[in-house]
């Protein structure tokens, strides 16, 4: 069974890897919290992009894998999807704007 830090570390990689994300964009992403499922094999990892309420929430088995079924949370709506992007990279921003809007 891998440990709490590397499921955290797991689901960044997982969605660095999901959307195409370069070492640049991983520097924006944080783990906002983390927790192990109490007599179950697998932790649920929120990911989050600094400064924005934007989060992923990834479910991580206890052999490493991420299920690709994640849930995605934004307080935006589907007409605020530009909001607060000015500041991210580009690519970055891209990715919470098609999350935002649902066009997974």
């Amino acid at each position: 069974m891998i440990s709490l830090s590397e499921a955290e570390t797991k689901a960044i990689d997982f969605v660095m890897e999901e959307w195409e994300l370069s070492n640049q964009e991983k520097d924006w992403l944080l783990v906002n919290n983390s927790r192990k499922i109490d007599d179950k094999w697998w932790y649920i990892v929120e990911v989050a992009v600094k400064d924005l309420p934007d989060k992923w929430f990834i479910q991580v088995y206890d052999d490493g894998e991420c299920d690709p079924c994640y849930t995605f949370t934004s307080p935006f709506s589907a007409t605020e999807t530009n909001a607060k992007l000015e500041s991210l990279p580009q690519k970055l921003a891209t990715v919470l704007k098609e999350e935002r809007a649902g066009h997974i």
